[in-house]
């Protein structure tokens, strides 16, 4: 039951991520930095990508993927439609490995440290929900910023 309820909040989530892409008029804005305003919403793309890739497209759906964090955060100016199709094929991923997790499963723990202690399954894929929402809401807000 969690894994049906965790693969629609990361659809629509990520989704919502494609719409918000999409929804600046001004493509170069995606990659502009307002004061305040730590990253850009074309890096914090990036990093939702690179981030739900990892942690559940390597390690459940045995994609191969090997994240390059860094360049999560210095990557500039990458076009909008290359982002969309990154977030297309993050949804699909996302969708195929979280098919390969049992509820026993999500009992396990995490095969990864990702915190100080280890974390049961369950745990890190509730976080990555939270994650995700979290740096949505943050590019919403920089949107929102830039075209007042």
């Amino acid at each position: 039951m969690l894994i049906e309820s965790l693969k629609t909040l990361f659809n629509r989530d990520l989704n919502q991520l494609k719409t918000e892409i999409e929804s600046y008029q001004n493509e170069s804005d995606i990659w502009k930095i307002q004061k305040g305003i730590a990253n850009s919403a074309g890096n914090l793309c990036l990093h939702l990508v690179g981030n739900l890739n990892t942690y559940i497209g390597a390690e459940f759906g045995k994609t191969g993927y090997i994240r390059n964090r860094a360049l999560e955060f210095s990557l500039k100016d990458i076009p909008r439609a290359e982002l969309i199709q990154k977030i297309e094929e993050t949804i699909a991923v996302v969708d195929n490995a979280l098919n390969t997790i049992s509820e026993e499963e999500l009992k396990k723990e995490y095969p990864l440290l990702v915190f100080q202690n280890n974390t049961s399954t369950e745990f890190i894929l509730v976080h990555l929900t939270t994650h995700l929402a979290y740096h949505l809401g943050q590019i919403n807000y920089h949107r929102g910023l830039l075209e007042s």
